[in-house]
């Protein structure tokens, strides 16, 4: 099963719980302090997402590897294409 179909099958029941507790589909009576919980949830769920999405990102670049060998690689590359530059007649 790829991701994309798990996350998919997650979102649907999700969505099918809600429903289910939000518009009494199967009449189970449930009490209205349910439906009153249950009908802001998507906007929760959603909130919480972003706040989790922007804590990783966060974290990431936070954490994130400087390279200092790769830094001075790409300079001496920079400093051997001006010479290479420099020696077929462009003036910088």
């Amino acid at each position: 099963m790829t991701k994309l179909v798990e996350w998919l099958v997650g979102v649907t029941v999700v969505l099918v719980g809600w429903a289910v507790v939000s518009f009494d589909l199967l009449d189970l009576r449930l009490p209205d302090t349910y439906r009153e919980v249950a009908w802001p949830m998507p906007l929760y769920l959603l909130v919480s997402f972003g706040c989790y999405s922007l804590a990783t990102v966060g974290y990431r670049v936070a954490t994130f590897n400087d390279c200092e060998e790769a830094a001075r690689e790409l300079q001496e590359q920079i400093k051997e294409a001006k010479e290479d530059l420099r020696k077929k007649g462009l003036k910088m």
